[in-house]
């Protein structure tokens, strides 16, 4: 078997993926998409460069990447936040999933595809990339934000959906319509988490001695022989192989040997997750994006809003402002690799075609979005909350001024009123004091006339009366 060219080209690839990778890191856009391109680019339904390979070829190194991806997932989740906060976890993280799942499980069932492609349509919206989420946290620098623990919670609840909900899936996927043995692959699939939850929390110290070797070659054999003898457990009992590794790698994460099965895992996972994506850009063909533009183009608005509310509700919940909620949202709104997992599992199953398309394309514009909206999260802020702050400035300077402008009228209206009185005041004691001095005159002038004798009345009148003083009169009068 001659692979030559096809290692060529694969190699070649992935050169362009790590130059590519290199600019998007300039703009701060994580590796997913960019992978994604690099695949659609060598896509055999694409002009470019049109890699004809067998899907076994490089399928079996995706499904390694695959497993690995959900191995370091439950490698990476953290049992004693979980169990240390279960209470305030399970409302915050809860309630982020329960909005998001609920309206993308309506949205998915709007599109007319189907109930089982409605479930999947949800799960690819509902849940965030856990992996662009952590990375974008410490590119931002945002680990040391008081929001940064309860965005970290809200993805440990996310961990533990996905297991609950590949499981579902799983079973649901599988085409059985006999209710027994529904209940019983559920029973199964639920029985087996159970189980493998109990032992990371209670066996951890034993599994340890399992790990106890300073050989990293074999520790690193160890551990990845692991990963996928789990992975196979878990296809073989119907669970998928993704929730095989997923919990194994959380007992894995219970030994005292974590930080090192996590130095050595994660190049592993990288290498391999590239392989991953580059086999779903692979399988995406351009001309099948526009039968689902409207479709992504609504889930993009949809996820949005919800990550919005979701984002503010979570926040106030735990005592946050808006600020923070804003952060919280526009880190949470990344989309990733459990779409294209959900993806992977339909197109498996036989589901509606178009959906592999719908994830490419989601995924695409939703981990080039997300990035974009978490760099620049201060400046939605400030556009979003400086607005809001100054119409509540104004409603409280309007509400002021009414105040105000109603006391000034009512002061206004009492001096007036005052002003009247006083007018009135005065004018009465004028009139009284003119009463009594005409009442005196007039006094006066009897008296006068009683007193004089009679004769004086044969007397001449004389030619002039002396003029009475004018008084002033009160110009008011």
């Amino acid at each position: 078997m001659h692979l030559g060219g096809e290692l060529l080209t694969i190699g070649v690839l992935f050169v362009i993926a790590y130059v590519l990778g290199r600019l998007g890191k300039v703009i701060g856009l994580p590796a997913i998409p960019i992978y994604m391109i690099v695949g659609l680019m060598a896509s055999p339904h694409t002009p470019w460069i049109g890699l004809n390979v067998e899907s076994h070829t490089i399928e079996l190194i995706a499904t390694f990447g695959l497993i690995l991806l959900l191995f370091n997932l439950g490698l990476e989740f953290d049992q004693e936040e979980f169990y240390g906060n279960a209470g305030k976890l399970l409302v915050s993280g809860g309630t982020y999933v329960a909005i998001n799942m609920g309206v993308g499980f309506a949205f998915g069932f709007s599109l007319g595809w189907g109930t089982r492609e409605a479930l999947i349509i949800a799960g690819m919206t509902a849940t965030s990339s856990s992996a662009i989420v952590t990375k974008l946290l410490i590119e931002l620098r945002r680990l040391a934000n008081d929001e940064t623990p309860m965005i970290l919670g809200v993805t440990v609840i996310e961990d533990v959906f996905i297991a609950i909900y590949l499981a579902i899936v799983s079973v649901v996927l599988s085409g059985d319509t006999n209710a027994w043995a529904v209940v019983g692959k559920l029973a199964l699939a639920f029985g087996f988490l159970i189980v493998m939850f109990t032992l990371a929390r209670f066996a951890g110290k034993w599994v340890s001695k399992i790990f106890a070797t300073r050989d990293d070659e074999l520790f690193t054999v160890l551990f990845f022989g692991l990963a996928v003898m789990f992975g196979g457990i878990g296809d073989l009992l119907g669970v998928t192989d993704a929730i095989g590794a997923f919990v194994i790698g959380l007992l894995c994460g219970a030994t005292r040997y974590r930080d090192r099965i996590e130095q050595l895992a994660l190049p592993m996972r990288d290498v391999f997750a590239a392989f991953f994506f580059v086999n779903f850009g692979l399988g995406l063909d351009l001309s099948t994006f526009g039968e689902v533009l409207w479709p992504v183009l609504g889930a993009i608005g949809m996820t949005v809003v919800l990550n919005a509310v979701a984002g503010q509700l979570v926040a106030r919940m735990n005592g946050f402002n808006v600020q923070q909620g804003i952060n919280t949202a526009v880190i949470l709104v990344n989309r990733g690799e459990f779409a294209l997992i959900l993806a992977t599992l339909s197109a498996a199953a036989g589901l509606e075609a178009r959906i592999t398309a719908f994830a490419g394309l989601y995924v695409l514009v939703m981990a080039i979005l997300g990035p974009l909206l978490a760099v620049n999260s201060d400046r939605i802020g400030r556009l979003v909350v400086r607005p809001a702050r100054l119409a509540r400035l104004r409603t409280r300077l309007g509400g002021r001024r009414a105040v105000a402008a109603a006391a000034a009228a009512e002061a206004a209206e009492a001096a007036a009123e005052s002003d009247a009185a006083d007018a009135a005041a005065r004018r009465a004691e004028r009139d009284r004091q003119f009463a009594e001095e005409f009442a005196l005159v007039e006094a006066a002038g009897r008296e006068e006339r009683e007193n004089e004798p009679s004769e004086a009345a044969s007397e001449p009148l004389p030619a002039e009366r002396p003029e009475r003083p004018v008084r002033q009169r009160d110009p008011e009068y």
